[in-house]
């Protein structure tokens, strides 16, 4: 793992409230050269200030990770700020967060939902398009990005995500699930709680279950 580069919590501090977009695509997602571009693009388009975790590469990785495109830094200063890693947990409890544009793991799924932050889900493999439609389509807190027929998505889909998440029609509506969602999670592991009630099951199962010599 990385060390968290706690200098983007200042950068936050001086942004206005829920003006920043988070990107972060988690610590094993490895982003093409294309997708590098396209959300390059898209963040640049959107006028918006963003934050985004761009790992350093991996030694013996077999697949190349995509780079920043070359000017971006420099076309985007004083709108955005780039960081090799972060404290998430910090970052999106922030009140300057807007929303996060996630690869939808499981962790980060979590840590979305516990914040009250919309999203914008770009999920690839495993259990993050299941995760994703959980948050887009069964708690409608965020929007889904859609690759075209390339297998990636467009700067035009990143820029048309960002505007709808947090300047579109549904954009309200979707901050208002999204903390009435948070509120739901804060409750669900209070004492009485239905995630508190379960977990104390379980633990109550094992005690009771006769511990054998082969178990050892």
């Amino acid at each position: 793992m990385w060390n968290a580069e706690d200098y983007c919590i200042e950068w936050l501090n001086n942004q206005l409230p829920s003006s920043v977009i988070y990107v972060s695509f988690g610590s094993m997602k490895v982003l093409s050269q294309k997708q590098m571009d396209n959300i390059a693009i898209g963040l640049k388009k959107s006028n918006k200030p963003f934050l985004w975790v761009v790992k350093p590469p991996e030694k013996g990785c077999e697949m190349k990770a995509g780079e920043l495109p070359l000017g971006f830094l420099e076309e985007t200063e004083g709108i955005g700020l780039v960081v090799k890693w972060c404290s998430q947990e910090k970052v999106l409890m922030h009140q300057a967060v807007a929303c996060f544009m996630t690869h939808c793991g499981w962790n980060s799924t979590l840590e979305t939902v516990v914040a009250g932050v919309p999203v914008i889900a770009y999920p690839e493999w495993t259990d993050q398009l299941t995760n994703a439609k959980l948050l887009t389509d069964v708690f409608k807190v965020g929007v889904r990005i859609r690759n075209g027929e390339d297998g990636v998505a467009s700067a035009e889909e990143v820029e048309r995500r960002i505007v709808e998440v947090i300047d579109g029609p549904e954009a309200v509506e979707i901050k208002k699930r999204a903390m009435e969602l948070k509120e739901a999670a804060k409750k669900a592991v209070e004492d009485g709680g239905s995630s508190k009630q379960n977990f104390n099951r379980f633990i109550d199962e094992i005690a009771r279950k006769p511990c054998r010599t082969a178990d050892l």
